[in-house]
């Protein structure tokens, strides 16, 4: 039987930001982050199997992505402020600290939270995490995306709304792709320039800084979400291990194989000396 999510919103610098709930109150907390353009139906599965295992799982939707507000103004939509949003949500549910993780802009968007409040984060989860290797790739791949999007608007939402009118998928993954490919163009092309404009990850020596538990997960043959990144990233954070997926969407389709690790992590998180301190609202 699938996880009773609650929903709930917030105010965070002139913003609306939606979130969603999973898990026993007192459970330890986790907080997940999407992919670019995505939205917290991505991470949906994933966390209803942690909120079986017994944690509280927070999955924030970042600006101009899934339920919270849209912008134009790209210069809203950096990183370095989604990392500042995810802080903003532990103050709104009233968590001291909490494990903070994502897929892909959403692992380096606790990236930068960690290194903006590190005595707020007791782990991270960094899935597909995108590096200083990948940014051209990034760049090939978003910015003909962006200019389609300004400059082909009008087909661009007639086919939207069709799509908006297909029935939702079952699966998590599936409803955040539909929703991706169905949202409106000028929102999308934001979103795109924001996440290119500002800073990808935070700077090699504030990593190193970085001494929480960190679980990085890669995959081989994906230009993107490099493997030699995920290595290199496991290695600078002092407390990380490597785990590699045989694909971008083991995680999410077939986890038998991946859980187990993952579980162990966040039972590391908890067990840590220097995360053995949080405190429970």
């Amino acid at each position: 039987m699938p996880t009773l999510m609650e929903c709930g919103s917030f105010s965070h610098a002139g913003a609306r930001l939606a979130y969603s709930l999973a898990g026993p109150a007192s459970g330890p907390r986790i907080v997940l982050m999407h992919g670019i353009l995505m939205d917290s139906l991505l991470n949906r599965d994933l966390a209803e199997a942690l909120a079986q295992a017994g944690y509280r799982v927070a999955l924030l939707d970042l600006q101009g992505h899934g339920r919270s507000d849209k912008t134009t103004r790209a210069q809203d939509l950096r990183i370095d402020l989604f990392g500042q949003q995810a802080i903003a949500l532990l103050d709104h549910l009233g968590w001291s600290r909490a494990v903070l993780g994502g897929v892909s802009l959403g692992a380096i968007t606790a990236l930068h939270a960690a290194v903006q409040a590190p005595n707020r984060v007791n782990g991270l989860f960094l899935e597909m995490p995108v590096m200083e290797r990948a940014a051209p790739a990034a760049a090939l791949m978003l910015v003909p995306l962006m200019v389609g999007a300004r400059y082909a608007a009008r087909p661009w939402r007639f086919g939207a709304r069709q799509l908006r009118r297909l029935p939702r998928p079952r699966r998590g993954l599936w409803q955040s792709l539909l929703n991706t490919v169905s949202q409106d163009p000028e929102h999308l092309a934001a979103v795109i320039h924001g996440v290119l404009s500002g800073p990808v990850v935070p700077p090699l020596r504030e990593r190193l800084r970085l001494s929480m538990p960190a679980l990085v997960i890669g995959h081989a043959g994906d230009w993107l979400h490099n493997l030699k990144d995920a290595r290199a990233l496991s290695q600078e954070l002092p407390n990380a291990e490597l785990i590699i997926a045989r694909s971008p969407l083991e995680l999410r389709t077939r986890p038998t194989r991946l859980m187990p690790e993952i579980l162990r992590f966040f039972e590391r998180t908890q067990a840590d000396p220097q995360t053995s301190d949080q405190q429970q609202a």
